[in-house]
């Protein structure tokens, strides 16, 4: 297979997270106003508890299957055998799951059940999924093209079948149905790139102990990321989830972004790894550090800066009162993308996943302590204070172990002035949000200078410090001159 650059596969997964930023725009407002808080929340509640099954069933096979492919991908005969010996796994273990779910839909009683029904396509899509194989090699291409078409496919479906608030069961149908459909394209191309042998079996315990190994983190994460709908919806309202899914969901949208470039780091610092590179492998941590977090501080301030005017212009009127959600869920982003910079590039690359395991079952706990002392009272805010704790948690966790292999104080040193100008950029925004008042042209604005005051401010301090991310780009564009020459 032809190897794709690093730059390459992360233009891919930047495309595709454009794409998951423009099509929610399109279909968010739509289905905030025809479904209300309360439809919403019924998919989400419904969903989260599907997504149980569905982590169940993935096992840890994301993170595993993917260094494990990373590993041997210079070796066919090898490659061969570890993609079959976990698909092997990965089905078997995805077909019990299955069951367990139809037993789930028959015997539990819910007013809810066909929508249940509806969502067990989650779990046939998950039995079905092979991302870990071309992540692994570093084909981000297929995936992106992939899903890039089926987000299309779906936001057609939605605009022709869901018109009113009765429509909640086909909105979840075409959600999931969707889902299912693009993880078995995929096999189309499976092919191309590997050959299925015989089972290893007496590697499948091997494999299976390192699933366990992270699916442990994997279900503690799930704790603080789905559990807290389960929680609104038990101790509060399924209105209430209903406004802290349109709240979480642009932060997620924000974070696609950050999560991109763990997603292609993966697998290339796992190569690293295996080869011993030290020094390349510091370097680009270095250098992936400074850039997600001048992203990550842009895209805190500036929706806290425009959170007033987004909520009603964005999900309309009904949701008004999610600002002060969107504002506290912004807070938790920094502390995600520091600590997903040190899991992917670092943590799970070198096998240090006792740490990573620790961190995110401590940020679980905590989690699921705030999440029961406040949700009865405050109810999505609740919840919102939980996941700012559990992130914040796992971040210092991983970073105070970090700390003895890379330069954490440095890291933290040149965040600070980046900070400042997101103060900045925060203050001028919010100000034209009370100037021009609640309207689309008022958010554009706010949009627009915010960006453009934070590029400049961020230019000007690069150029003056000398930054080592300046030079870098300083780098690039010789060489660009130089070909063009």
């Amino acid at each position: 297979m032809k190897k794709v650059s690093l730059k390459m596969n992360y233009i891919y997964q930047v495309t595709y997270q454009l794409l998951g930023v423009l099509l929610p725009m399109i279909t968010s407002p739509y289905i905030s106003r025809v479904l209300g808080a309360e439809g919403i929340g019924i998919y989400s509640y419904t969903y989260s508890i599907a997504s149980y099954f569905v982590l169940v069933a993935k096992l840890g096979i994301h993170v595993h299957g993917n260094r494990s492919i990373a590993a041997v991908r210079d070796n066919q005969s090898k490659l061969n055998q570890t993609f079959s010996d976990l698909l092997f796994l990965h089905v078997s273990i995805s077909f019990f799951v299955l069951l367990i779910y139809i037993g789930y839909a028959l015997l539990y009683p819910s007013k809810y059940k066909l929508i249940i029904w509806v969502q067990i396509f989650y779990v046939i899509g998950e039995m079905l999924e092979v991302d870990w194989l071309f992540f692994g090699l570093e084909n981000f291409r297929m995936t992106v093209v992939r899903n890039s078409m089926l987000k299309f496919f779906t936001l057609i479906a939605i605009f022709l079948f869901v018109h009113n608030e009765s429509d909640v069961v086909v909105y979840c149908a075409v959600l999931s149905i969707s889902t299912a459909l693009s993880q078995a394209i995929m096999w189309l191309f499976v092919p191309q790139v590997v050959c299925l042998v015989k089972p290893d079996f007496t590697s499948i315990p091997r494999h299976f102990r390192s699933l366990i190994s992270m699916f442990i983190p994997s279900l503690a994460v799930s704790l603080y990321k789905v559990m807290d709908k389960i929680m609104i919806g038990i101790f509060s309202n399924t209105t209430q989830v209903g406004f802290y899914e349109n709240s979480e969901k642009v932060i997620n949208i924000s974070l696609g972004f950050v999560t991109a470039l763990g997603t292609v780091m993966l697998p290339r610092m796992t190569n690293l790894a295996v080869k011993g590179d030290t020094q390349k492998i510091e370097k680009t941590i270095d250098t992936s550090m400074h850039f997600i977090m001048i992203l990550s501080i842009a895209m805190t301030f500036g929706i806290i800066g425009i959170a007033d005017i987004f909520m009603p212009v964005f999900y309309g009127e009904e949701f008004k009162k999610c600002n002060s959600l969107l504002i506290a869920l912004s807070l938790s982003m920094p502390f995600t993308s520091f600590a997903n910079v040190l899991r992917t590039q670092f943590l799970i690359p070198n096998h240090h996943d006792f740490i990573y395991q620790s961190s995110v079952i401590s940020g679980a706990i905590l989690n699921l302590l705030v999440n029961t002392l406040l949700i009865p009272y405050f109810g999505a805010m609740g919840a919102s204070l939980g996941t700012i704790a559990a992130e914040a948690i796992v971040c210092i966790i991983q970073s105070l172990y970090s700390r003895k292999y890379l330069p954490i104080k440095k890291y933290i040193r040149d965040i600070v002035p980046f900070v400042i100008i997101g103060l900045i950029m925060c203050f001028v925004v919010n100000l034209i949000g009370k100037w021009m008042g609640s309207a689309i042209l008022t958010l554009l604005t706010q949009i627009i200078l915010g960006v453009a005051i934070y590029i400049i401010l961020c230019v000007f301090w690069l150029w003056k410090s000398k930054d080592e991310l300046w030079k870098s780009v300083i780098v690039i564009k010789a060489r660009l001159l130089k070909k063009q020459k």
